[in-house]
């Protein structure tokens, strides 16, 4: 007896796919509700097609129209797992990938690990000249963005005693490794809450950091790291604009 074969989807298929889901991760990540045209611009859709795919969703009751903000519908609902069954990885994972798909670079959410900083989540950027870092990869804590804002969340007595054990290595000339120096951009995380680093890991790259709160504790940082030759003040901007975004969405 012969047996047909499944056909692979095609490309088209594929793409209505993904662009569906990142509609639905966008309004998610989004409560203010933004507007068709915004969806499309943020995640590179033509409008057409955006209003046609978000005019579904809300047939389907996974969006709901508010004038012409969506918002969450009730029919995510039936797609909801008990927020206990979730790892941090898997409520970081949307924001992450939205803000790779806001900025076309590359993003990461990055966890403390000791003195150090590791790569929980990370979507790389699709451009030729691109940040590239493997999720588990560690760095050292004062010469990244990600580390700064995770340090700027530390206690005062647990701060003390980084700057007490743990030696910072000067990795480019723009590595800032005195204590006075750190301190003061530590200050600067808590007052704004974001973060900088340019050009202090590695030549040539810029980063822009967050910290992040879940239930009242302190997570880790969201993270985007731009090439100097790109990180223009427009996209620095739109990256502190996206960060923020994001470590709302995760803190509710």
């Amino acid at each position: 007896m012969s047996r047909t074969m499944p056909q692979p989807a095609s490309s088209t298929s594929v793409k209505s796919a993904m662009r569906t889901l990142d509609i639905i991760e966008f309004v998610v990540a989004h409560p203010q509700g933004p507007i068709a045209q915004d969806i499309a611009a943020a995640l590179d859709i033509p409008v057409s097609s955006t209003s046609y795919l978000l005019g579904t969703l809300a047939e389907r009751g996974y969006l709901v129209r508010d004038g012409r903000r969506y918002r969450p519908g009730p029919g995510l609902a039936r797609l909801v797992v008990p927020p206990a069954a979730l790892t941090l990885a898997d409520r970081v994972e949307p924001l992450v990938k939205l803000l790779r798909s806001e900025l076309d670079e590359t993003a990461s959410f990055m966890v403390r690990s000791g003195w150090e900083i590791e790569a929980l989540v990370t979507e790389a950027s699709g451009q030729a000249l691109r940040y590239a870092i493997e999720p588990g990869h560690r760095k050292p804590l004062h010469s990244l963005a990600a580390g700064k804002a995770i340090l700027a969340q530390l206690p005062e007595d647990e701060l003390a005693r980084y700057f007490a054990e743990c030696p910072r290595e000067r990795h480019t000339r723009h590595t800032q490794i005195e204590e006075a120096a750190l301190r003061e951009a530590l200050a600067e995380v808590r007052r704004t809450g974001l973060a900088e680093a340019h050009e202090e890991n590695t030549l040539g790259i810029c980063g822009l950091a967050a910290p992040a709160w879940l239930n009242g504790a302190a997570v880790g940082a969201f993270a985007v790291a731009v090439p100097e030759v790109r990180f223009t003040p427009e996209l620095a901007a739109k990256a502190r604009t996206a960060l923020t975004r994001a470590a709302q969405a995760l803190a509710g």
